[in-house]
């Protein structure tokens, strides 16, 4: 009788314990760039708390900025009232500590594309996170498997590459690692369903689906500019009216970050050594300009504080 308790008990125990695994509440996002954001504005929109951690104050406040900044540009169109703002931030606790994280259900990397600096930050996280607690990674080109070796929990790692804008964009790509457990994806994939997003599984390979589908027509319409075919604007009006895009591709790259767009271009040239994927010219010349796109003002296009092209 009293064997039998005890199996009732552990039971019970591991059931709990999977409950708590699989209830996700609270969400870290380390990273609080322009896709840091834009992940902490859906998942708060869903009804989750979020923990955004930052380097310092200074980064912490420029994006707290940039994120009001975006929802008021979306209340300006309609696409979100005051309140439905308000209650984002609400949810979203900004902070330069990691002593918090500990207490989060699941942690989102969300640093530049680096291999470095994502190692660095897994390393640091595995150390102070809770055991059961799920690693993500929004890398779009990057090996996870190979990130995860720095962590004791290869098989709770796995990547969620969001697309920019991420709360406008419905798709989330599910990258499975080499170790990445069954339990793990079907944790995520629930996860990221009550976060209204449709996740598409893809195995580990650089660039996965979207990146390396995407960088090709990019680097081909910048080298159309290079050679002076055509104008940009009549590029992506070409491609807009042609092929029904909702934007053209100098746009769509600007959108992106010049500087996120070379980084892509220059893993998968290295890793893959195909010339679709050498970067053109142009987009080199522009980064070093640090003419980046929409975030920066200027890119192949110019904008004005709204984000809108200037003609």
């Amino acid at each position: 009788m009293a064997e039998e308790k005890l199996k009732l008990e552990d039971l019970i125990g591991s059931v709990q314990r999977a409950e708590e695994i699989e209830r996700i509440d609270y969400v870290g996002i380390i990273g609080g760039g322009l896709m840091g954001q834009g992940i902490a504005q859906t998942i708060a929109n869903a009804g989750l708390d979020v923990l955004l951690v930052e380097k310092d104050e200074e980064k912490i406040q420029q994006a707290q900025i940039d994120l009001s900044l975006s929802m008021e540009r979306e209340i300006a169109r309609w696409a979100m009232t005051r309140s439905e703002m308000k209650a984002v931030l609400a949810r979203i606790k900004w902070t330069s500590e990691r002593s918090e994280i500990p207490e989060c259900d699941l942690l989102i990397e969300a640093v530049d594309e680096n291999y470095d600096l994502k190692k660095k930050v897994f390393k640091e996280l595995d150390q102070i996170a809770k055991p059961e607690t799920i690693f993500i990674s929004n890398t779009s080109t990057l090996s996870l498997t190979k990130i995860a070796e720095v962590t004791n929990r290869k098989d709770k790692i796995i990547g969620m590459h969001f697309l920019n804008p991420v709360p406008k964009v419905p798709l989330v790509e599910l990258v499975r690692a080499l170790e990445t457990s069954d339990k793990t994806v079907e944790i995520i994939k629930k996860f990221a369903s009550r976060i209204g997003k449709t996740a598409v599984q893809v195995y580990e390979y650089p660039g996965f689906v979207t990146t390396r589908a995407i960088v090709p027509l990019l680097n081909e319409a910048m080298h159309i500019l290079l050679e002076d075919v055509a104008t940009a604007k009549d590029i992506d009006t070409a491609m807009k009216l042609g092929y029904n895009f909702n934007m053209g591709p100098l746009e769509m790259a600007d959108s992106m970050g010049l500087d996120e767009v070379l980084a892509w271009m220059e893993t998968l040239w290295t890793t893959l050594g195909e010339p679709r994927y050498r970067p053109c010219p142009i987009l080199r010349k522009l980064v070093r300009e640090r003419k980046l796109g929409k975030k920066t003002g200027e890119g192949f296009y110019k904008y004005d504080e709204d984000g809108k092209i200037i003609k």
